[in-house]
């Protein structure tokens, strides 16, 4: 193998989903605030799932939810352990974790989200790394509705607040499936460029 040849094997490998029975191929490969950002996500939760039942996934397993709905989420939890085989997830997790890109943007906000509501994800979080925000949805009577959004607040902003206002800015929450995983924005947004 020769370098000319590297490159060509390196972006050899094509990532894609099956979003409503269509092919969607997933280029360009996620930029590095958006790898931080998921690889963040991962580690707050393998920690806090270390030796209890649920598993945590991060970007890369695929999600079987349908004939027509594969995706590769960047980050899932799954609680019934007899939906996980060994070439990824089938059926609904318990939790999932989008990670917007500009090219997956789109889909993560409504394609995507409307199947993860019909096939019963319990918790769907979109995450955006431009604005540091984390979008939670709760499935209510078959519907997602939109929980609350947590924003890592720019110190310009800060800096405008009065004391009350920066009292009431939030920088955790409660996951709302595990009563004591606590997610703290600085740790999901650690690490930026």
């Amino acid at each position: 193998m020769n370098a000319d040849n590297l490159e060509y094997e390196i972006y050899d490998e094509v990532y894609d989903e099956l979003i409503g029975g269509e092919i969607v191929v997933m280029t360009p490969r996620p930029a590095v605030n958006h790898n931080m950002v998921s690889g963040n996500i991962f580690y707050v939760l393998k920690k806090y799932f270390d030796g209890k039942p649920c598993i945590p996934f991060g970007d890369g397993v695929d999600l079987y939810l349908s004939e027509e709905n594969r995706f590769v989420p960047d980050g899932m939890i799954v609680c019934d352990r007899d939906k996980i085989k060994s070439d990824g997830v089938y059926g609904a997790p318990d939790m999932v974790i989008e990670v917007l890109s500009p090219s997956t943007a789109k889909n993560d906000k409504s394609k995507k989200k409307d199947a993860y509501e019909k096939a019963g994800v319990r918790e769907y979080w979109i995450v955006n790394t431009m604005d540091k925000s984390i979008e939670v949805y709760l499935l209510k009577n078959g519907r997602f509705i939109l929980d609350n959004i947590y924003s890592v607040y720019p110190e310009y902003l800060l800096k405008k607040m009065n004391d009350e206002e920066r009292a009431a800015v939030e920088t955790e929450f409660k996951c709302s499936l595990f009563d004591d995983l606590v997610i703290k924005l600085d740790d999901i947004f650690k690490n930026m460029f």
